[in-house]
């Protein structure tokens, strides 16, 4: 690599660090003189990088997106960082996974034969989410993402399995992928309340709807929100029913099946279990999964509820054997 590349490598670097940068401080970082950055700059502008003086006592520079493509500068722990997010794209549920892997195949062939050994080291197992995971189109995903941006009210048909599809009118906030789907949070119009919908079953109209100021969502974290839905509790207060058992297994076997739920060593074979549900049943439900005896059930409520599930289960049996 010759000193001219090496420089105006090392100046793109430092034009992609930050927004705006000083002619004279460009000079000192590179040690050169003005004439001679502003001829490195003309170079890069050649190369399809667009770069624009600013003005001020000392005159600088700034990089702007371009029309074009131009040659892209990723040091080490960018391209491995690329190389791990292109392998994971599988379970995007984009329907961009030929793309991401054309993407990773392009990246290999330049990346540096000192780095191609460590991104071919990369083998892991990205694995799908629910099997009945639908593919969202990236347009929709694009036109939500857009939406959110220009706070722009959104109107669509929101698929029920073809059955009692639904017109509705909302306040577009949040896009978010989990396990495999893509979720939108939105202030729904109609019902004067957040709502959760999922992407897949979006169908857009045009046009949407008219700007609107933006609201936060309760609890202040998108994140807390999402997670007290798909559990039924509140958000910042947790599961509305929580309890723990002791199950008859090491800590070992609980771990890799725990999920979100805490797992306490207790020793001599024991874990102690705790988590939390929408519903008393609901837990019951889910710690019996493990299949194995437990005791120390807390609190009251959960006991009672293993009682009704043995109650349903029984008479589910019955009811099979008289048929």
């Amino acid at each position: 690599m010759t000193s001219t590349t090496s420089r105006l490598l090392h100046l793109l670097s430092l034009l992609q660090a930050r927004r705006d940068w000083p002619g004279g401080v460009l000079a000192d970082r590179l040690e050169i003189s003005h004439r001679t950055v502003r001829r490195d700059i003309d170079r890069l502008r050649e190369l399809g990088y667009r770069i624009r003086a600013t003005k001020g006592p000392d005159g600088g520079y700034r990089l702007e997106a371009g029309s074009e493509l131009p040659p892209l500068l990723f040091d080490d722990d960018q391209i491995i960082a690329l190389s791990v997010a292109l392998k994971s794209v599988t379970t995007a549920g984009v329907g961009v996974e030929e793309a991401a892997l054309r993407a990773l195949t392009t990246v290999r062939q330049v990346t540096p034969a000192r780095l191609r050994h460590r991104v071919d080291a990369l083998r892991f197992t990205s694995m799908p989410g629910p099997a009945d995971v639908e593919t969202v189109d990236t347009d929709v995903l694009i036109a939500l993402s857009a939406a959110i941006h220009a706070r722009e009210g959104l109107r669509f048909e929101y698929r029920n399995g073809g059955v009692n599809d639904v017109a509705r009118r909302i306040e577009p906030h949040h896009l978010v992928a989990r396990a495999g789907r893509w979720y939108l949070t939105a202030w729904d119009l109609d019902h004067d309340d957040w709502r959760v919908f999922r992407a897949d079953r979006m169908v857009l109209r045009t046009p949407g709807g008219p700007r609107f100021a933006r609201r936060t969502v309760p609890g202040g974290s998108i994140v807390d929100f999402l997670a007290s839905r798909f559990s039924g509790g509140t958000p910042g207060g947790g599961s509305p029913c929580r309890g723990s058992v002791v199950l008859r297994l090491p800590v070992a076997e609980v771990l890799p099946f725990a999920g979100g739920e805490d797992v306490e060593d207790l020793g001599g074979g024991r874990s102690r279990l705790s988590g939390g549900s929408w519903s008393w049943a609901a837990l019951a439900a889910s710690f019996a999964r493990f299949d194995v005896a437990m005791e120390e059930v807390e609190p009251i409520e959960l006991s009672a509820a293993f009682g009704l599930l043995a109650e349903r289960m029984a008479t589910a049996m019955r009811t099979t054997a008289q048929g």
